[in-house]
């Protein structure tokens, strides 16, 4: 199998990953040379495609057997679609699910039109809430408002500007995430894993598999493909829930490949996520998903080292590290995702821990992060949480 990974940010370092894993050749295009995936494959093409004039994305897919944007600007997506169908190569992307999905607005108006459980909107909620950008995705621009007077100062500010913003009630508790795959109706939900966040509401760290009350799961798992349903996907959506007061609500839902969580499910089940992908768009099929009895315990947790500091903190810090490789057995860690060199001393890693037992695998992190800390001589270890 050929694929073309169109975008080399952090959906990009996803989908190579999975690709090799998959066995496939990889062909990487970004217009940064120095996005982070373009230290993972060694067919690289610096194209901005939305101003190819030479037609060299045309030349990079043709006879190629899947193109996969790992991108959001859905202007490029279109383009993308657009040349793919003109060398006869699928892309594995539903822009219809992910207009919708992309926009928190339109994504809360569906939750509401079809009785998905959701927090409530303000000024139907007191304080404390969170403020979120309609047209961002994941954590990107989150507040947290606990003053009302504060809150209602931003709502002016941003109404004078004709900002979009979602504001909601901050609800506490676990949360969690689910992939659902599939096409014309017909679909599958994969492993739940937990989602745990930094000071800016990141996510810093994934885990799997979680411990959830039968009732909630099998309520996670229904909505997810209602949710598909309605949207009438083809390919994969992402669903983040959080469980407050026993309660589930949908806090968001994404209709493109995320980051993070599918290499944590594959990791736990074996589950590759972008070869289902290639179920649907190349061998028009359904993906047949056999969950493994006995599935491994994975940590993938982001650390950023400076000199005489470590900390665990969100997928940001590999946003902004430059190429990354991806090293075996890095200080104990089964794997690492990372733009580390014995003699750079600020660096950070994205760290991918499994073990038979969640007792294991946290003790076998406790030794990695030891084990980093004693050869780099570092005094002080911080895990980022959210200050309320």
């Amino acid at each position: 199998m050929k694929v073309v990974i169109i975008g080399g940010k952090l959906q990009g370092v996803e989908a190579v990953y999975l690709a090799q894993k998959a066995g496939w050749e990889v062909f990487l295009v970004d217009k940064n040379p120095k996005a982070p995936a373009a230290g993972m494959c060694s067919n690289f093409y610096e194209i901005n495609i939305t101003k190819d004039e030479k037609g060299s994305l045309a030349e990079v897919i043709h006879g190629k057997d899947l193109v996969l944007p790992a991108l959001e600007d859905i202007d490029a997506v279109k383009i993308i679609k657009s040349v793919a169908e003109s060398q006869k190569v699928p892309v594995a992307f539903d822009i219809e699910a992910n207009i919708i999905s992309s926009s928190k607005l339109k994504s809360d108006k569906l939750f509401a039109d079809n009785n998905i459980p959701a927090p409530r909107y303000w000024p139907d909620c007191k304080v404390p809430v969170i403020a979120k950008p309609s047209e961002l995705s994941g954590s990107h621009g989150v507040r947290k408002f606990t003053d009302e007077v504060i809150l209602k100062e931003f709502i002016k500010d941003i109404q004078s500007k004709g900002e979009k913003w979602v504001i909601q009630e901050y609800l506490e508790g676990p949360s969690y995430s689910l992939e659902v795959m599939g096409y014309r109706g017909n679909y599958i939900t994969l492993q739940i894993t937990e989602i745990q966040v930094d000071a800016g509401y990141d996510c810093k760290r994934v885990l799997a598999p979680v411990i959830m009350e039968g009732e909630l799961q099998s309520m996670l798992h229904e909505v997810s493909a209602k949710l598909a349903r309605i949207l009438n996907l083809t390919g994969i959506m992402d669903i983040e829930v959080i469980i407050n007061n026993g309660q589930l609500k949908v806090l968001e839902i994404d209709a493109r490949l995320p980051s993070q969580t599918p290499i944590t499910v594959y990791q736990s089940t074996g589950i590759n996520m972008l070869a289902h992908l290639a179920d649907i768009y190349v061998y028009d099929r359904l993906p047949e998903v056999k969950n493994p009895l006995e599935k491994k315990h994975v940590i993938f947790e982001h650390i950023a080292v400076t000199p005489r500091k470590m900390e665990t903190l969100g997928e940001h810090i590999m946003a902004e590290a430059g190429p990354l490789q991806l090293i075996e057995n890095f200080f104990g860690a089964d794997e690492a995702i990372t733009n580390y060199c014995p003699d750079r001393e600020a660096w950070a890693a994205a760290l991918i821990i499994s073990a038979a037992s969640k007792k294991d695998v946290w003790d076998k992190r406790s030794v990695i992060l030891r084990n980093i800390m004693e050869e780099h001589k570092i005094s002080s270890y911080n895990d980022s949480f959210p200050r309320f």
